[in-house]
């Protein structure tokens, strides 16, 4: 890997743009090197994964109305969306808006955490979507998700977003762009266009994700994706973009990140190196924000050594600077103890979510957020006895280099009324590589029949668990067919401008 210094430039210093960062990620973007078999295998278990959970979240609004508006932008040869026949056709761009809020919709899919947050599975569906509108194969289709997860992550471990309160789709869409780039193997000059266009126009607050949580939250993946499959468009045109984007004296890092004297590192990989970044993200068994999925399991393991719950009288989780200021007491959001609070909101609260986990022993996608559960009268008590605090010790490890080391969870103490104190802690969540029952092809497999099951057709489950299982012996025709139909599903009741 090469470690790439970024800073701010005054105009009169005249950056060249082979030192550009953009000029740097679409050289990784355009270096045609062979995609290892582990790394193939991953791109396939991701790609199930986001059909998984597209799947469950089909019938929800937010995904009904954007595969309504995505359904009017009829284009052939097109890309299909999920649950609408293969033969129904829609411009990439739409195409990866509709399939970008079905996979984002319940925040149930992987994740990489580093410096920044990120759902690097988000780069999938505009990949996707180019790739089935523009007749690429499946092996081609590798190295594009490839290149995406390689990009995605080099930035979130290079580039803190959310300390100037900036969502992380900015890296999403220069990540899919470059994605994009790699699938068409454009020039290093047309991707680095399409990158600086992406980061121009898919920077946005985080507001996003604070306070009450709008359906905004799925739906702003997608539009990165969507902008970067748009961004790639006008680049091939032969259109500029803001330039340099990064490290201009009115760019990114100067007036939206740490300003004219700030210095990052982004670690790529250099030419001709493998790309190995989707290797080191990892995906849900539970849908919640990743940051819960640990002390879901550890609040399963807690639960039976605890009894009685209405015997609590205190639970405290002792964990990072991030779970405590974004899903925490730390973030001081009222939201995030009002049982009436959105699904979004209730899924960016570990009170909530380490309450009900401690009561059911697990957690479902559905139940687990449905009103009545949250309004549970036993239920309310408990998740307002459950506040977190930040350890130092947890923070320095989650933000650890060492994989031994690297750490989601926290410690928890529950004291109970007679003063009895029980303790338990998780480093990561039991679906990590390095957890207690890791993720691989089987349980990949098992989330999408889970998840499908009354949702999809068991034979049209089959026809696509085997074509995304051949993913890299694919033919552009069988890519195009990479996705599934749902017999007499549901249109949106809603109207738009569309």
């Amino acid at each position: 890997m090469v470690d790439h210094q970024v800073r701010v430039y005054r105009s009169e210093e005249r950056l060249a743009r082979e030192d550009q960062l953009a000029w740097k990620i679409a050289e990784v973007a355009a270096d045609p090197v062979e995609i290892e078999a582990e790394v193939t295998d991953m791109v396939i278990n991701r790609i199930i994964d986001n059909a998984s959970v597209a799947a469950a979240s089909l019938t929800r609004a937010p995904v009904s109305h954007a595969r309504q508006q995505s359904a009017a932008h009829v284009l052939a040869p097109g890309a299909p969306i999920f649950g609408l026949p293969l033969s129904q056709r829609v411009s990439p761009e739409w195409a990866a808006w509709a399939n970008g809020v079905a996979v984002r919709e319940l925040d149930f899919h992987d994740t990489f955490l580093a410096a920044d947050y990120s759902h690097p599975g988000d780069n999938i569906p505009p990949i996707l979507a180019v790739a089935q509108h523009s007749g690429v194969a499946g092996a081609d289709l590798v190295r594009g998700i490839a290149t995406g997860y390689e990009i995605q992550v080099g930035l979130v471990k290079g580039i803190c977003l959310h300390e100037h309160k900036i969502d992380h789709i900015a890296h999403l869409g220069p990540s899919a762009a470059a994605g994009i780039g790699t699938l068409l193997k454009l020039s290093t000059e047309v991707i680095y266009q399409a990158i600086q266009q992406a980061l121009h126009v898919t920077t946005t607050t985080r507001q996003s994700r604070k306070g009450e949580i709008s359906s905004w939250k799925a739906h702003a993946p997608a539009f990165a994706g969507k902008m970067a499959v748009e961004a790639v468009d006008r680049a091939m045109r032969g259109e500029g973009s803001p330039s340099p984007i990064y490290e201009g004296e009115d760019g990114f890092i100067a007036w939206i990140l740490s300003g004219k004297d700030a210095k990052y590192t982004v670690p790529l990989p250099g030419p001709g190196e493998a790309k190995h970044g989707i290797l080191e993200t990892y995906t849900k068994e539970h849908s919640a924000e990743y940051q819960s999925q640990a002390l879901i399991d550890l609040a399963r393991r807690m639960g039976p050594r605890i009894g009685d719950l209405s015997k609590v009288k205190k639970v405290t989780i002792h964990t990072s600077h991030h779970t405590h200021y974004v899903i925490g007491t730390g973030a001081r959001d009222p939201q995030k103890m009002d049982q009436t609070a959105s699904r979004e909101t209730l899924d960016h609260s570990i009170m909530y979510i380490f309450a009900v986990a401690l009561e059911d022993g697990g957690w479902h996608h559905e139940h687990s957020y449905a009103p009545e559960r949250a309004g549970r009268p036993e239920t309310v008590a408990l998740w307002h006895k459950v506040e977190t605090t930040e350890d130092p010790e947890w923070t320095r490890r989650y933000h650890s280099t060492d994989p031994n080391e690297l750490a989601f969870g926290g410690r928890v103490d529950v004291e109970l009324n007679d003063g009895t104190v029980i303790t338990d802690e998780i480093a990561v969540a039991d679906a990590h590589p390095l957890g207690a029952r890791p993720f691989a092809r089987e349980q990949y497999v098992a989330k999408f029949r889970t998840l499908a099951d009354g949702v999809i057709a068991a034979g049209e489950q089959d026809r696509f668990l085997d074509l995304a299982q051949r993913l890299p012996e694919l033919t552009a025709d069988e890519v195009a067919q990479l996705s599934w139909s749902v017999a007499g599903l549901p249109a949106a009741n809603t109207k738009g401008i569309f």
